[in-house]
């Protein structure tokens, strides 16, 4: 079992941290269960299986993510957190990867979960 996130400015760098550690199933726990997933700029995915999927596309491009929590804001166990993100590097064909943005994601916090992706939009301003 993955150790919840208590607090919500380290919710961005959990994603981080299993995101570069490939674990697929952290990164699915940090999700609420009916969780928006935004893996292209106004394409929202939702069920557990789509987003599974759209981030093992992610992990396929087999490079690291970096992460810098700009601002977060909660109230009543609800929250918003704002993180800049890249990953650029070789990608596992040989192309040249740059992908990069700023996250605007809303996350809920209850004392079993912790703090957990309702909406996680990562192109949040696009």
């Amino acid at each position: 079992m993955t150790t919840p996130v208590t607090s919500l400015d380290q919710l961005n760098l959990a994603f981080a941290e299993r995101f570069n550690a490939r674990d697929l199933d952290g990164l699915m726990a940090l999700n609420a269960p009916d969780v928006v997933f935004v893996p292209a700029p106004g394409t929202p995915v939702t069920g557990a299986d789509a987003v599974r999927g759209a981030l093992a596309q992610f992990l396929g491009l087999e490079l690291p993510i970096s992460m810098t929590v700009r601002h977060v804001f909660e109230s009543a166990g609800a929250g918003l957190a704002i993180a800049d993100w890249t990953i650029t590097g070789t990608g596992p064909d040989g192309s040249a990867v740059s992908l990069a943005g700023t996250t605007a994601d809303v996350a809920v916090y209850d004392e079993t979960h912790g703090w957990r992706y309702v909406v996680d939009n990562p192109f949040g301003t696009a």
